[in-house]
């Protein structure tokens, strides 16, 4: 019989904290960037600012579902391990979770990447209709 390579969760848990901390954060800062596309939108009525206001709101939209999601998918994974590790008895989990945590620390960088990039362009766009 196969052995699974076993993991200690607490190797996860300040990874899981972190991540859901961040993911707050980039919820909270999305609001901040929708606010003030608002303001853009009425301040100028020209077809093409408009264009890119409908842009930036869809990615806003899309990149606040991602966030829900990948949230979710985090704390499931924390509940997973933590039932795991209790049943173990010695706060141990198998190598499989440790490999949804790190396709979920894969997913977080890439979500942030992907923020940064948005946020970056947008300032951008901002700051010429501002």
């Amino acid at each position: 019989m196969e052995t699974m390579e076993k993991v200690s969760i607490t190797h996860m848990s300040n990874a899981h904290t972190d991540w859901l901390r961040g993911l707050d954060f980039y919820k909270q800062e999305l609001g901040i960037l929708k606010n003030r596309l608002t303001e853009i939108a009425g301040k100028n009525t020209n077809r093409e600012v408009m264009k890119e206001v409908e842009h930036y709101e869809n990615q806003f939209e899309i990149q606040a579902e991602n966030i829900h999601k990948l949230k979710h998918d985090i704390k499931y994974n924390v509940k997973v391990a933590g039932r795991e590790a209790q049943n173990s008895g010695a706060g141990y989990i198998d190598g499989y979770l440790l490999d949804q945590h790190f396709y979920l620390g894969e997913r977080y960088d890439s979500e942030e990447k992907t923020i940064s990039e948005l946020r970056q362009s947008f300032n951008q766009f901002a700051s010429t209709y501002m």
